[in-house]
């Protein structure tokens, strides 16, 4: 199995080049990657449609994982036309060429296509109204790979971190350590999903789709059980104040607050609830509780 790996050094991306490796041949790239050997001109450049396009048709790859997005949520609403370059357009294009190749597109979409309204989880089935630029264009990309004829698996997720660069964690570690009292928005609920988690069960998944191809379309994936930024706040800085890290704020000074009293460019989803149902019993996977993939990160980042 040749395998085309695009977005390799963002942290689902990361994650992906360990995980992919064991299917077969990898060729992974990103947007700053030097081309391949002969045909060094190409670049995995998700600002020039044509040329990711052309770098397909030279790989020629029988999966092509697209880990690569534009996901900085509220400079989207300042750049819509480069977002929908990034999560749409692109994307387009590469669904178009793996059609061509009779090759497999693996593609990740987000909680963000949804309105947020309400308290239960959304299924592959609920309806989408998205509230961002960034929740549009994404979207966008994922009704792009539908409409094309090439197998797909698209996964939406909510609340990535992975060990490797910046995450909520590290920063409220951070926060918690200089302040004496936080500020933390207590009225979104999602699960914490680990970008190992993801790369895990995409691997997992690919190994059943190319044998049973039947099983390709649309899941949800996120990790098990849900929590808001207050209480995810929470247990990380008392798991670390718990290992003797030096913690500065009090228990009772980290404080919730209404996504209201935070405005920023783009509004958030309330509700990031995504029901996954399906993915686990298409690909017989068991989804961890976001506690535990989250104490990994945090062994990881800081120690035990």
């Amino acid at each position: 199995m040749k395998i085309l790996l695009l977005g390799k050094g963002g942290q689902v991306g990361w994650e992906l080049q360990r995980a992919l490796s064991t299917l077969g041949q990898l060729d992974a790239f990103d947007s700053d990657s030097p081309g391949p050997v002969n045909a060094p001109d190409l670049r995995a450049d998700f600002r020039d449609p044509d040329k990711v396009a052309a770098l397909v048709r030279h790989i020629r790859p029988d999966v092509i994982v697209n880990a690569a997005a534009h996901t900085a949520v509220d400079k989207a609403e300042s750049e819509p036309e480069l977002a929908r370059l990034i999560n749409a357009t692109t994307p387009a294009a590469i669904a178009a060429e793996a059609a061509k190749l009779n090759a497999l597109l693996v593609h990740y979409s987000t909680d963000y296509v949804f309105d947020g309204s309400g308290q239960q989880a959304r299924n592959e089935h609920s309806p989408v109204a998205p509230l961002s630029v960034y929740g549009q264009t994404k979207l966008e990309g994922e009704l792009a790979i539908q409409s094309s004829t090439c197998r797909h698996l698209i996964f939406r997720t909510s609340w990535v971190y992975a060990a490797r660069g910046g995450n909520f964690a590290r920063t409220m570690l951070r926060l918690a350590a200089e302040r004496e009292q936080l500020n933390v928005i207590d009225d979104q609920i999602g699960a914490p999903t680990g970008a190992d988690l993801l790369a895990d069960v995409t691997a997992h998944a690919i190994r059943l789709v190319w044998r049973q191809p039947e099983l390709a379309g649309l899941y949800h994936l996120v990790a098990a059980g849900e929590t808001s930024w207050h209480e995810y706040a929470r247990f990380v800085i008392e798991w670390a104040r718990a290992r003797g890290q030096t913690i500065r704020v009090a228990p009772d000074a980290i404080l919730p607050i209404p996504t209201s009293a935070y405005p920023t460019p783009a509004r958030r989803p309330l509700n990031s609830r995504l029901d996954t149902n399906k993915v686990q019993q298409a690909f017989g996977v068991n989804l961890p509780h976001w506690q535990q993939g989250v104490e990994r990160m945090l062994n990881e980042i800081i120690g035990g």
